[in-house]
């Protein structure tokens, strides 16, 4: 299968779930777009050397999770940065990202720190299994079980102090 076909393939595929870990974990949407656009760049460059050890969104998850872990170590990256409503663009809205803005559990795991961002993400919106979490992130599967438990909690206490929802919406975690 040429390269073009199996690009659009992956991007057609894993495109949306892509850009969404990267904008939880980035919080902003240009760096989000970039993040993604330098993931398909990496797998098209190494896609003959993907030896399908994981399955693909696995292999891609973990390409993103390094770009985007590359653009938070620049210098520029440790900036204050705006508040998410200062990047609006009045005239040329992007419905994702009005979505996740208005999204108050968005935003909650938005504020957990970015390890335990990255684990629940990765659990429940990407919904890959631990053993697939542990070998994206690197680390053992019952590390990955401590973690998403203590991310758990984080998010249920936040919520809970925020007033999130109905009862049955709190008890969904």
């Amino acid at each position: 299968m040429p390269a073009e076909q199996i690009l659009e393939r992956l991007m057609k595929e894993y495109g949306d779930s892509i850009f969404r870990m990267c904008y939880l974990c980035l919080k902003d949407y240009y760096l989000a777009e970039d993040a993604m656009q330098e993931t398909f760049i990496k797998a098209m460059r190494f896609y003959d050397s993907f030896l399908h050890k994981s399955n693909e969104k696995t292999w891609l998850m973990r390409i993103a999770i390094n770009c985007c872990k590359n653009i938070m170590r620049k210098q520029w990256f440790r900036l204050p940065m705006l508040n998410i409503e200062d990047h609006q663009q009045v005239d040329d809205k992007n419905p994702i990202e009005e979505l996740l803005e208005r999204d108050s559990l968005t935003k909650a795991i938005m504020s957990l720190r970015k390890s335990d961002r990255q684990i629940i993400i990765l659990y429940y919106y990407q919904e890959l299994s631990v053993k697939e979490i542990s070998a994206i992130v690197g680390k053992k599967e019952n590390a990955i079980n401590q973690q998403l438990k203590r991310a758990r909690e984080r998010l249920k206490r936040f919520l809970k102090e925020t007033d999130y929802g109905t009862k049955e919406c709190q008890n969904n975690y």
